[in-house]
């Protein structure tokens, strides 16, 4: 006795597949049809009002990543006294500017656009983008856990 490895006089599932198939593509057509382009408010119903778009995941912040912005330095380039330091980003590799908003890592000295570093944050890098050294030193990530821990709640559990 052998299993049947396909049946070619039964094409009702094939049919439905494609039913569905086709179905769904028209549904999806219709949906960018009237709610993506432009004047398609002129559609839906003014009395109702419709929720607003969600924020996603890369919208909102993480805590992690507040919590290490309240950590590292934010300073002007023009207060900056070591003559050493690099002249442009290493992120956007622009040059900086006296009036730039500057975050110095603690641990590695580097510097960067403050906007350029916060981004680097927000995709939940816990790394000097330049040589990978972790942003917050081992001696304050005891203190630093028990920020996080606090600020999101955890801190009943330990």
């Amino acid at each position: 006795m052998r299993f049947p490895v396909s049946y070619k006089d039964f094409s009702l599932p094939k049919f439905i597949h494609y039913t569905s198939c086709f179905l769904s593509m028209m549904k999806e057509i219709l949906f960018v049809t009237l709610f993506y382009y432009p004047g398609s408010e002129a559609f839906l119903d003014p009395d109702i009002t419709w929720p607003t778009r969600s924020k996603t995941r890369n919208d909102m912040p993480n805590l992690m990543a507040v919590l290490t912005r309240e950590v590292l330095p934010v300073v002007k380039y023009s207060e900056l006294v070591n003559v050493n330091q690099p002249e442009s980003c290493a992120v956007c590799l622009y040059e900086f500017s006296d009036s730039d908003e500057i975050r110095r890592l603690t641990n590695c000295r580097h510097i960067f656009h403050r906007k350029c570093v916060d981004s680097w944050m927000d995709h939940e890098h816990k790394t000097c983008p330049l040589c990978r050294t972790p942003f917050i030193s081992y001696d304050m990530q005891e203190a630093f856990n028990e920020r996080l821990w606090t600020a999101s709640g955890i801190s009943d559990f330990y």
